[in-house]
């Protein structure tokens, strides 16, 4: 979109149509109403003996802790502190401050992507299943047979990863995606098991044995999960599909309710209207009229995995209740969204932040690039995101540097 287009385009807006436009776009201000401004400063950060240039807020340190990881994916701290990271290389990871040496915790085959902590149990998502293992704080080891089943998961073909979560009402909800772009898969009546994808799930335990419950549908691949502090309401991060082309649809960051739904794969957000999508054609199982708009865009392609909120005294005032997001970065490059164009033109991985006002979120700003480099070739790539008792912003990165990276303030 060129400045003038963009200029006459927001113009011609009335002021609601207008904040509608720059979510959709991406391009709201820095400095958002109620929102405090901040700006990025340049810093150099070694990594496997090279120097990189990142851009990060000022006041603020990046530093790599430790590379020794395989595949590191989401993350979560235990309340003594200590730090729990599933991946892709089938281990789950346990570190104790200064977090700068992982230990293996668990050894599992099928892809334990996500782990969550509850009592004296550790919850473990795995690509068909939730399980548990009983945990004490400063195990150094779980063994394999004390893992056990909690309920089974939709698993398979693609978008196998599984996110695990507590919220602030004590029970368990995990996310999962449909398998493709325009996969006939919901999470409702009329599909079978193994087609019941595409959202959050919320585990009933008042019944034996537990069973699932549908929280919220419509989402094509729901990574990342956090509860607004202010609010106690769960928002997601969305990877859209990738068959529109390079520029549609943008990325969701959607706000979930009991029972709603998000539309795909039958309706795809522009960044002004909902349309369908013709590329499945059995009927929606809901109206339009039934879908619930995403709470703020990201460009198309950026593939949004982990994200956390900033609770009460992290980071800094400017920060505090915002959503600090994961772009993967596409693999797509401009224009037709395919592999085989410039790599120079894929969308570069980075952090960013979902500016919230009062509960509610009021645009999306840049928190930490330069991931990418001008010709395309990456040295990171963010996926999992947590917030340590410290205060710092934690990130863990799954290709190129496989590694775990920490925000902090400057000294």
């Amino acid at each position: 979109m060129s400045a003038s287009f963009t200029m006459k385009f927001f113009a011609r807006q009335p002021r609601r149509a207008l904040l509608g436009a720059l979510l959709s776009f991406g391009v709201l201000p820095s400095s958002h109403a109620g929102t405090a401004p901040f700006t990025l400063s340049e810093q150099i950060i070694t990594v496997a003996g090279e120097q990189r240039r990142v851009q990060v807020p000022e006041g603020y340190v990046l530093e790599l802790l430790t590379t020794a990881l395989d595949g590191p994916r989401m993350l979560t701290f235990g309340a003594n502190g200590d730090l729990f990271i599933g991946s892709k290389s089938d281990r789950v990871y346990r570190l104790t401050p200064p977090y700068t040496r992982p230990e293996v915790l668990l050894e599992l085959d099928d892809y334990p992507h996500s782990v969550a902590l509850r009592g004296d149990e550790l919850l473990i998502a795995q690509k068909t299943g939730l399980y548990r293992a009983p945990y004490r704080p400063s195990q150094a080891r779980i063994e394999r047979d004390t893992v056990t089943l909690v309920a089974a998961l939709p698993g398979g073909r693609g978008h196998s990863s599984r996110t695990v979560g507590v919220g602030p009402d004590g029970r368990v909800y995990v996310s999962l995606g449909i398998s493709g772009n325009c996969s006939d898969e919901y999470l409702g009546a009329g599909y079978d098991f193994s087609e019941r994808r595409g959202g959050v799930l919320l585990l009933r335990e008042d019944e034996k044995p537990a069973r699932w419950e549908t929280y919220a549908s419509g989402l094509r691949n729901p990574v990342g999960f956090d509860w607004q502090p202010q609010t106690g309401v769960l928002y997601a991060s969305n990877n859209g599909p990738d068959h529109l082309g390079f520029d549609q649809p943008p990325e969701y960051f959607s706000r979930l309710t009991a029972g709603s739904f998000h539309g795909m794969p039958w309706y795809q957000y522009d960044g002004k209207t909902l349309r369908r999508d013709e590329c499945i054609k059995r009927e929606p199982p809901r109206p339009i009229g039934d879908v619930v708009a995403p709470a703020a865009t990201f460009p198309s392609r950026n593939a949004p995995l982990g994200m956390g909120f900033v609770p009460k005294g992290g980071m800094d005032a400017r920060f505090e209740f915002d959503a600090i997001v994961a772009l993967h970065g596409s693999w797509g490059t401009q224009p037709s969204g395919g592999f085989f164009g410039s790599s120079a033109t894929r969308r570069p991985p980075k952090l960013v932040a979902v500016r919230f006002e009062k509960g509610e979120a009021k645009g999306v700003d840049d928190l930490i690039t330069g991931f990418q480099l001008v010709d395309g070739e990456r040295w990171a790539r963010p996926a999992g995101v947590a917030f340590g008792p410290d205060g710092a912003l934690y990130f863990t990165s799954d290709s190129e540097t496989n590694g775990l990276f920490r925000l902090k303030r400057s000294p």
